[in-house]
């Protein structure tokens, strides 16, 4: 080794003893960054959701009303007829949106719910309804069951409501990490236009949400404050 050789080598050792960090590991790559970031951001994300201090059950019903007057831009360019919207099953300490189910239903929209088939695989979607029979499906989540109706009740959806754990005005949402929710987006939409509908509560969001090539975007967001297409700017 050459004495520039050696200097070089002293002055890594001695950046890695102030820094912390191994001379002789390889840089993560993007996507190893990415992975990183987004399990950072979900930690924190959780934390935030479950501390809010706020009325649940008056912020379920206000989203209700913010989906509702927005509900004429957010289907235009769809289907004029027959429209269906699928909804999610509340987990945890997520948003409720079952007082949004049962007034969309109300006004002649045909209602859904996911399914979660097999990890890996997109969701199938089927028919709901008030009244309808809901079974745990594998990941736990009360859906509704084959059964209920004919043919199982399988629909694709124009509309699909998207539980998150963070979002930004961009359209960028932080999931909780199965993807079960980008298969299903990349899939529906290589066959139709939908439009996906972030639903979370208002401080669920971020400046910046850390998302990958994989990650599938939100065309809206609303919460218990505001809905807003994706891209629009925040109102100061």
């Amino acid at each position: 080794m050459t004495a520039a050789s050696y200097r070089t080598h002293d002055a890594s050792l001695t950046h890695a003893a102030a820094t912390g960090t191994d001379p002789v590991a390889p840089h993560p790559s993007a996507e190893e960054a990415a992975r990183a970031a987004k399990k950072s951001v979900r930690l924190s994300a959780r934390r935030v959701r479950a501390a809010l201090e706020l009325d649940r059950a008056a912020a379920s019903k206000t989203l209700a009303d913010n989906f509702l007057d927005a509900l004429p831009q957010i289907t235009d360019g769809l289907a004029p007829v027959g429209l269906t919207v699928a909804f999610y099953w509340p987990v945890g300490d997520e948003i409720d949106p079952r007082p949004l189910m049962h007034r969309v239903v109300a006004t002649g929209i045909k209602g859904a719910l996911p399914v979660c088939q097999a990890k890996g695989l997109p969701l199938l979607f089927r028919r709901w309804w008030p009244g309808t029979l809901l079974s745990p499906d594998i990941m736990g989540v009360p859906a509704p069951m084959e059964e209920a109706a004919p043919g199982g009740g399988a629909v694709v959806p124009d509309v699909v409501l998207v539980p998150l754990l963070a979002f930004d005005r961009r359209g960028g949402r932080l999931g909780y990490g199965a993807g079960f929710y980008d298969r299903t987006l990349a899939q529906l939409r290589r066959e139709r236009a939908i439009q996906a509908v972030g639903i979370a509560f208002a401080d669920q969001e971020l400046d910046k949400v850390p998302c990958d090539a994989h990650d599938q975007r939100l065309d809206w967001i609303v919460t218990e404050r505001y809905a807003v297409r994706a891209g629009q700017r925040r109102k100061r």
